[in-house]
């Protein structure tokens, strides 16, 4: 019996709890995202190496939470929950404050964090663990304590304030209930209890600048040189790109320092002017082939809980994109997400690269349990 080497490869990876698919793609989105951020950072190479840097700690982070059974998880999901809620309630009580907002712990011995970002995966997973417990899909009960477990952190980081954080965390939750099999009823009295909610929020709930945001995607012209100016010179760079863009490291928008944030959360305006829309395409193609293959893997999970927790993940992922894309190109209010593995900054690769070692986890524990 011949042996194909193939299969010798498939048994490496298969032993490293890779998945090659997923790993390259992941590598050539990080790749393109550094060569963006040389000229959305205007040609800084400190830049590129602290994000090359911060781009090797996140693949570690990705490969040891690969090597974690996902019996793991489900065993400390509640544990991890009731951490991250208190260590939400200590960034309200003693966390460190930057920009006018209180979002990071500095506690001795350990380098400054920020708790929020843990919960993007923290409360999926718990929620996950919650649900897989009881026979799908849910009571109507269990849908309550499921959407109260995603409530208490959101809150809590809405209070910070954190908006676009706090919006990850209630779409990873919220898409665990809705995976877990809700009825449609269940989904309806939710819009209506949204619809109802909203008026509410507004005037009691959004702080000014946040009403700002809102009332400035509506007619960003209103205040053209104060809260509209980063929507209309994002929406300016973007048009400007044409087909296929002005060239790397020949935007005027950003280079003229027209744009702002240009190497983090408006990196995708630079990408659009310097590429243009053949830019675009490559990077919507390769986050598409990403999410494809991650709801692949969530489909193929070997039982409920991973099945959950990696369909969240996935569309956690997608709402990242949409939510920066929808901003940027003025379709959405601008809260503050980072364009996923492209934008400038450590706690969100991180973060991301955690979730892809999770996925990888499931995929392939799958495939040894199942040999």
């Amino acid at each position: 019996m011949t042996h194909h080497p193939l299969s010798g490869a498939r048994s490496i990876w298969a032993a490293l709890h890779i998945d090659p698919f997923l790993l390259v793609l992941l590598l050539v989105l990080l790749s393109f995202g550094l060569i963006v951020l040389f000229s959305g950072g205007d040609g800084r190479i400190a830049l590129v190496k602290a994000q090359s840097v911060r781009i090797g700690l996140a693949l570690v982070v990705m490969f040891v939470f690969a090597q974690l059974d996902p019996s793991v998880y489900r065993r400390w999901a509640p544990w991890l929950y009731a951490l991250g809620v208190l260590a939400l309630v200590a960034v309200i009580l003693v966390g460190v404050g930057a920009k006018g907002a209180q979002r990071w712990l500095d506690l001795p011995g350990l380098p400054r964090f920020q708790p929020s970002e843990l919960l993007k995966i923290v409360v999926p997973m718990t929620v996950a663990w919650y649900l897989s417990r009881h026979f799908l899909p849910p009571k109507l009960s269990h849908v309550a304590l499921a959407l109260a477990m995603v409530l208490v952190p959101v809150a809590l980081i809405a209070r910070q304030p954190d908006l676009g954080t706090s919006v990850l965390v209630a779409a990873a939750g919220l898409f665990v209930v809705f995976f877990a099999g809700i009825r449609w009823r269940i989904i309806s009295a939710f819009f209506v209890l949204v619809s109802i909610a909203a008026p509410l929020l507004w005037f009691f709930g959004m702080r000014d600048y946040q009403k700002q945001r809102v009332l400035t995607l509506l007619d960003p012209e209103s205040d053209p040189l104060g809260a509209g100016w980063n929507i209309m010179q994002s929406k300016t760079a973007i048009g400007s790109g044409g087909w296929s863009g002005k060239g790397w490291m020949q935007g005027t928008q950003s280079h003229l320092e027209f744009l702002p944030e240009s190497h983090t959360d408006f990196i995708v305006a630079v990408l659009a002017e310097e590429f243009g829309f053949v830019g675009i395409f490559a990077l919507m193609s390769l986050y598409l082939l990403i999410l494809l293959r991650c709801l692949y893997i969530a489909v193929n999970a070997q039982d409920s809980f991973s099945r959950l927790l990696a369909g969240a993940l996935s569309m956690t992922f997608f709402i990242y994109v949409f939510v920066n894309v929808g901003m940027v190109s003025g379709l959405l209010p601008v809260v503050g997400v980072p364009l996923p593995l492209i934008s400038y900054g450590g706690t969100s690769i991180v973060t991301l690269m955690a979730a892809f070692g999770i996925l990888m986890s499931i995929h392939t524990h799958r495939r040894m349990i199942a040999a």
